[in-house]
């Protein structure tokens, strides 16, 4: 009996590892925001393969649909569906937009997220009267700690360092059009302690005037551990980069082109970026080989707003 029992625990335990899949052999796609219909402001959300091909509107409905995160086959994006206009709620789906379920009732604000502990924990902004804290979210969207930056504006929340740290875009006013915004990337421990500024706008360069990113949304690289963002520097909108630490920081790329919001494929090898003209008449995803830095421009010009893009896998 006891050597059956053995067998039975060791097969259920081979038969989980297996059933466990293997991210190596996963195909990859993007989701990106598409803006259907300027007259009624109408964003989709839309999906391709990574070599551009089988565009797909995976939301289809007229209300606000926006993507800023995926967590491996898992589509994350807020809505204003069944809600006021701009009254976002957190929604997930599959990279072909099924199996739409709500995750919480907390109202958010507009802003990126991310996720620790194997996808179970996102961190959000939510939409509060005071715009200094995110919130910590479980499986189910409730909530389970609060971070306070004690900033008095806070977006963009990043976890880093195995989710012990957030990296976050911060202001000290309130709002953009309130000066001494003076937006940058800051740190912070998981428990509010330790803030510490990450990035350095130029003292001369005011090309960003006052509601263009000195410093957007972070991302993480997954294996170089570095944290990129855009910033509008010399009159041009281009990517950068910064350590945890915030000891170096550079110039990430070396485009013609504007770049905009971005993310990084899991295994770091891919880079798909928002492109766009100074004019900002036409935006496109771009899709670039970090090991060689080859661009191909995966969309074309059906629609003029192409944004934001993120890695799904398909499956």
């Amino acid at each position: 009996m006891t050597k059956t029992i053995a067998f039975l625990g060791l097969l259920a335990l081979l038969l989980s590892c297996n059933s466990k899949k293997d991210n190596t052999q996963r195909e990859l796609g993007l989701v990106y925001n598409v803006l259907r219909d300027f007259d009624i402001e109408n964003y989709e959300i839309f999906s391709m393969n990574l070599d551009g091909s089988n565009k797909k509107n995976i939301t289809d409905l007229y209300p606000v649909d926006w993507t800023y995160y995926s967590y491996e086959d898992t589509l994350y994006f807020i809505s204003d569906r069944g809600a006021c206009k701009r009254c976002y709620f957190l929604y997930k789906s599959n990279f072909n937009g099924e199996n739409v379920q709500k995750v919480s009732d907390l109202e958010l604000a507009d802003s990126w997220m991310s996720s620790r502990k194997n996808g179970t924990e996102l961190i959000v902004k939510p939409k509060l009267i005071t715009e200094s804290t995110f919130y910590i979210l479980n499986q189910n969207g409730e909530i389970i700690d609060r971070l306070d930056t004690k900033l008095a504006f806070a977006a963009d929340p990043l976890f880093v360092n195995n989710g012990k740290q957030v990296v976050f875009r911060g202001g000290k006013t309130v709002r953009k059009e309130i000066n001494g915004f003076n937006e940058e990337l800051y740190i912070i421990d998981v428990d509010g302690k330790n803030r510490k500024q990450l990035t350095h706008y130029p003292e001369k360069d005011s090309t960003a005037g006052k509601y263009e990113y000195r410093a957007g949304a972070p991302r993480l690289h997954p294996t170089e551990n570095f944290v990129t963002y855009q910033s509008k520097q010399n009159g041009k909108y281009s990517l950068y980069a910064v350590s945890l630490d915030g000891s170096k920081t550079w110039k990430l790329t070396e485009n013609a082109q504007n770049e905009g919001w971005h993310d990084w494929s899991p295994d770091g090898k891919w880079l798909a970026i928002e492109l766009f003209d100074d004019e900002q008449t036409q935006f496109h995803i771009g899709l670039m080989n970090w090991d060689t830095k080859e661009m191909k421009i995966l969309t074309d010009d059906t629609f003029k707003y192409q944004q934001a893009p993120n890695f799904i896998y398909k499956d």
